[in-house]
Parts: C-alpha cells; structure tokens; sequence
C-alpha cells in the first residue's frame, strides 16, 4: 500500500508464527483475530530459512499474505530481526545473501494488495551486540547497525517504490538516526507507567509534527513489563496511534507473559479483549462495588459447604458426601468470589475444581471448600 497520512486506525497484532503456520490453523486463529477487530498483522521472516529452500518459503509467505488479506487483515513483514542480531550479518560478507534474499521476497509480495508496508529490522538496537557494549564502543556498534539499516532500506526502495517502509524501533528514541530512510516511523512501548509511556507518544508527536511522517507503535502489551493491556490501549488511543499488540497467540517462549488466545480459542484474561475491543475499567469516583451476598447467597454458600463437609461419625456407621456433593459447594462459593472480583483470577478457584474433578481427588477437594468458604466469609465479612 502507498504510504498513509495517518495510520490510527491500524488495530494489529503481532504473530510469530506466520507464514509456518499449518494453513487450517492459520485461517483458524485469524478468525480469533477477526473476532476482535484486528486489521494487520506482523510477521518475522527469516534469512536463514529463506536460503534453505527459497521456492518453498516464498511459496507459504505469499499464501499467508494473501490468506490474511481474504479475511480483512493486511501484513507488515519484518525481513530481519534485531533481537537475533549475528554482528557478521554486518559485514560485507553478508551482502550476497542479504541482497538475494531481500530481492526474491520483496518481487514476490510488492504487488500485494494486502500488504501495508515492510518493517526492515526488528529491534535494531535490542541483542547483546548493542547492549553488552559500553561508551564509545556502544556508539560505534549502534552506528554500524544503521549504516545496515540504511543500506536495507534502499535496497527495498529500489525494488519498490509504492509500498511503505518502517523500522520497528526498540524505543522511541532510537528513532530519529534513520528517520530519514523510512515513510512511517514505528516504535515499541512496554514502558510500565503512565509519565513513561506518553513521554513516548509526546516525543513521537513532535518528530512527526517535524518531520511530516505518521507514526506507529508497533509493539505493545507486556505482563510482566507492568504494561498491561487496558493501560497501554487507553494511552495509544488517547494520542490517536495505530497499534500491534505482541501478540495474538499465547504460545511459545513467551506464553506466559504475552497472547491474548490458547489455540483452542479460550483466552487466558477475558479483561484482555475487553481492552482491544475498547472497553475501559473505572478506576476514578463512581465505582461500584459488588455485593455478592446482596441476597444472601453468601451465607447460603458457605451453609452449603458446611453441609458438604459434615459427617456421620457413629460407630460402623461413619461417612461423608460424595466428590460431587462437596465440589458442587465449592464451585457455588467459587461462582460468587469470581464473578464479584473477590478472588486472583491467576488460578481461578473453577479451573482448580474442574482439575479437582478430574483427578476425582476427594482430599483436595474437601480442603478446597473449606479454604473458599472462609475467604467467602471472610471477604463478605460474615460471623
């Protein structure tokens, strides 16, 4: 696609998988996408795959491209990545393979309606090349690495001169050393606090109002970065900012702090596509809290584990409920604590009565509704 003036209506994701993806799989987890309102997507390609087997790969990287864009998704491919930076890929040696490889995957998806720009490096400056140097040494290896990104950047430009070009920038500010090499300038925030986060956007806002180039945060939405979804979306939205969430799928190395679906489609935070679809939690005056013994359901609740975890105790007479009878109880308290937001949602307590159920683990099962009950109690504040 010609550059945009404005890319804010960009609502993307990132998906590692891409063009390796099983093509039943891949229209699949679109659709989860599609659920969402997801527009664009991001995918890392490879040199190294690439010159195994040139045919095959450019083969499955039109058909993704080309698979996303029959279900409304446009694609930005990034045709290296930074985070994997070998410091030989910098020297001359490497052009042969560089220019090859650049020339057959850039012929291949210029004409392509579904493809919204190319991304030529992910995270140039995050790799141990850049972040294990210090002083005057980082310097000199940061500039090596733009002096690759120029040259990358021509070669695609040269190649094609209607479809964008960004580089997906670790931080804001490593943007501006090769702003004049790309149409759209891109960055990742996974900054943890909100001062951080629009000095990010406030600095992007002036280099754009400078330079007349629109811009995208192309990599958002960490767990444990303290960047978590709701906040980082309110933020992109309030400066107006397209955005790729990382990432779609929770898969991988960084399934536990990264995805918004498993693969059978559940997700792991339903909060979490609230987020993407818009929907803000209150967090100033006005809020509401649940009552969740508001019609006694609380006490009956904990009445009903009483009961589930009472006993015959005469002499050859002596018994208990039933799994059932006792895990029923527990998931009555289970329902209540979750849906009025009084329990961690980490392990949710129904997720640990259906593995309970399962394992038919009648010990743990009695230990879990006791243990809901008393928080029940507690957090209702009943005697």
């Amino acid at each position: 696609m010609k550059p945009l003036e404005d890319y804010s209506d960009i609502r993307g994701f990132c998906y590692s998988g891409g063009y390796r993806v099983p093509e039943e799989q891949l229209k699949r987890e679109l659709g989860y996408a599609g659920s969402l309102r997801l527009n664009s997507t991001r995918i890392w390609l490879s040199e190294r795959e690439y010159r195994k087997a040139p045919g095959d790969f450019l083969k499955k990287l039109c058909t993704f491209v080309e698979t996303a864009w029959e279900a409304g998704i446009s694609t930005m491919p990034i045709l290296f990545n930074g985070n994997g930076l070998d410091p030989g890929d910098l020297e001359q040696g490497y052009e042969e393979y560089a220019d090859r490889y650049v020339k057959d995957v850039v012929q291949a998806l210029r004409g392509e309606p579904g493809l919204i720009m190319w991304d030529v490096m992910n995270e140039p400056s995050c790799n141990d090349y850049i972040l294990e140097a210090e002083g005057e040494e980082r310097k000199a290896r940061w500039e090596k690495v733009n002096e690759f990104l120029r040259r990358s950047c021509d070669k695609v430009r040269r190649l094609d001169n209607v479809n964008a070009v960004t580089i997906g920038h670790t931080y804001m500010s490593d943007v501006e050393d090769t702003i004049g090499e790309v149409d759209v300038f891109s960055f990742h925030d996974y900054l943890p606090v909100r001062r951080q986060i629009e000095e990010s956007y406030l600095a992007a806002e002036e280099l754009s109002a400078r330079t007349g180039k629109p811009f995208l945060n192309s990599e958002l939405c960490c767990l444990c970065r303290a960047n978590p979804y709701d906040l980082a979306l309110d933020i992109c939205r309030e400066h107006h900012t397209g955005w790729y969430l990382f990432e779609l799928m929770i898969t991988g190395y960084w399934s536990d702090v990264h995805g918004i679906f498993y693969p059978d489609g559940t997700v792991r935070d339903p909060s979490i596509p609230a987020a993407v679809l818009g929907f803000r939690r209150k967090r100033d005056e006005g809020m509401v809290f649940p009552n969740a013994n508001k019609e006694g359901y609380a006490q009956r609740g904990v009445a009903m584990v009483q009961e589930a975890l009472s006993e015959k105790t005469k002499v050859f007479r002596a018994g208990r409920k039933s799994l059932d009878e006792v895990l029923e109880a527990a998931e009555f308290c289970a329902n209540l604590l979750e849906a009025c937001e009084l329990v961690p949602m980490y392990d949710p307590p129904t997720a640990r009565i259906a593995r309970i159920r399962k394992a038919g683990d009648e010990r743990a099962a009695r230990k879990l509704a006791y243990e809901l009950a008393l928080l029940l109690q507690e957090k209702c504040q009943l005697l």
